[in-house]
């Protein structure tokens, strides 16, 4: 059986019933693709009371994970809650498509701990991912989504893809906002949320490359236009 187990956003953030699985499971692997994670791999064995080996893009694409739960319980920890990313959810079609049974267990993740900025969660548009750019490859579509986003009053979540610095995510954005002429006025930044990192700024875009010291994960918010409680909330986190 494949169990899909989400870890929440710290390292006590999984369910009592998914730490029970995973303690009783033959093998248990962690995800480490998706998301800098803000705890180490020492940190979820001991969690578990087992080795966890860890589970690139390459291993889960290969389906390997799925041929091993045929034959024996599998777990595989998600940081946040585990379908948030199309791949977990081409595992469990996979899974099905040869009849291993599967479980999902479900915990926190980065779009429910975003809702103590203030902002509304019903007022967020589509989601956007800023990859890291490579030499002579620097797609920009996220700026297409905020822009969309925008136009229909609604507020932009941008997920940070993993390996990119605070800086150079700043620098991103900026550049690709200058190519397609789309001008912001505020943005939060979310650090490490539902940790004891968590920290929460709200500002100017030409204010927030003055920060120091952001640690990982982190994501961007570019909101939209405010409700006064959302603007009221939105003043405690003020740069």
């Amino acid at each position: 059986m494949l169990y899909l187990i989400g870890l929440g956003l710290n390292i006590k953030g999984i369910t009592k019933e998914g730490l029970e699985i995973a303690k009783r499971c033959k093998k248990v692997y962690l995800e480490n693709y998706t998301v800098e994670l803000p705890y180490t791999t020492e940190d979820v064995s001991d969690l578990v009371g087992k080795k966890v080996f860890l589970a690139d893009r390459k291993f889960i694409e290969s389906l390997e994970i799925v041929d091993e739960s045929e034959r024996t319980d599998i777990a595989l920890l998600i940081y946040g809650s585990p379908l948030t990313a199309t791949t977990h959810i081409a595992l469990l079609e996979e899974a099905k498509k040869s009849e291993i049974p599967t479980k999902v267990i479900y915990s926190s993740s980065v779009f429910d701990a975003v809702a103590e900025t203030g902002l509304q969660l019903y007022k967020f548009g589509k989601i956007a991912s800023m990859p890291k750019w490579q030499k002579n490859f620097e797609p920009d579509s996220f700026i297409e989504i905020i822009q969309h986003n925008l136009s229909m009053k609604a507020h932009s979540l941008i997920l940070v893809d993993i390996g990119l610095r605070f800086r150079d995510a700043l620098k991103e954005l900026e550049d690709a906002m200058k190519k397609n002429n789309l001008e912001i006025g505020n943005i939060v930044l979310c650090q490490a949320l539902g940790t004891d990192r968590q920290r929460i700024v709200y500002g100017k875009f030409s204010e927030v490359w003055s920060l120091r010291g952001v640690a990982t994960p982190f994501c961007f918010i570019i909101p939209s236009k405010l409700h006064f409680m959302e603007a009221e909330v939105l003043e405690n986190f003020k740069y």
